[in-house]
């Protein structure tokens, strides 16, 4: 029974170990795998953030993965994680926005739903809030698959999209109106494209770390 449980063991340390061994960082330590603009994003101590509104991008995109991150924020911020990008240059209508708002905040507390943090910027609101107040770090779990985008903040489940049943560029599946920048409709979008993380924006700081990427088959 002994040897049972050993050999047992050591097989589930072997699938744990083949698993994390495809995980790899989404940004190396130094940057050198991102598209960013010199002096505005920096890495200290593990931790990536930007002193301007701008957006770090992978030099590869990718599709069918898991992004891993933590992120914690500063009063007010609005900030977001972007996947899908077909152009870095004009990502707004050309990528799909995941949400990180200070939802404690009054600017934000009182906000269309879409908004908040979570969220499907201006498609797919949460089920719930579940971000934690400015100072503290949270957890995306972030699993993108063709057109099925499943977002898990601090272990739940907040928000599962399907884009092809987003057909208009101007009203939601819901009937809710989607803001008029945001001018592709999903089901429209490429599931191939560049990453991204939103800089300073809203006069606040957003802060990341153990930022990791997972290809699924």
């Amino acid at each position: 029974m002994n040897r049972f449980k050993n050999l047992l063991l050591i097989c589930l340390l072997l699938i744990s170990s083949a698993t994390f061994a495809h995980w790899k960082p989404l940004f190396n330590s130094d940057l050198s795998n991102a598209n960013f603009d010199k002096g505005v994003w920096y890495m200290k101590d593990g931790v990536l953030t930007a002193n301007e509104d701008k957006v770090i991008w992978t030099k590869v995109p990718y599709e069918n993965f898991i992004l891993d991150l933590e992120f914690k924020t500063e009063s007010g911020a609005n900030s977001g994680v972007l996947v899908y990008c077909t152009d870095p240059k004009n990502w707004i209508p050309n990528s799909v926005e995941v949400q990180i708002t200070d939802d404690f905040h009054p600017k934000w507390a009182k906000a269309n739903k879409t908004w908040r943090c979570g969220a499907i910027f201006g498609h797919l609101a949460p089920t719930e809030s579940k971000v934690k107040k400015p100072g503290q770090w949270n957890r995306y779990k972030i699993t993108c698959q063709g057109q099925k985008i499943k977002v898990e903040l601090n272990g739940k489940v907040v928000t599962e999209m399907d884009m092809s049943k987003w057909t208009s560029a101007k009203t939601n599946p819901d009937g809710t109106k989607i803001p008029s920048w945001l001018s592709t409709p999903f089901a429209e979008l490429p599931t191939k494209g560049f990453i991204g993380l939103q800089g300073k924006h809203a006069g606040a700081k957003v802060f990341f770390r153990n930022m990791k990427l997972i290809l699924l088959h």
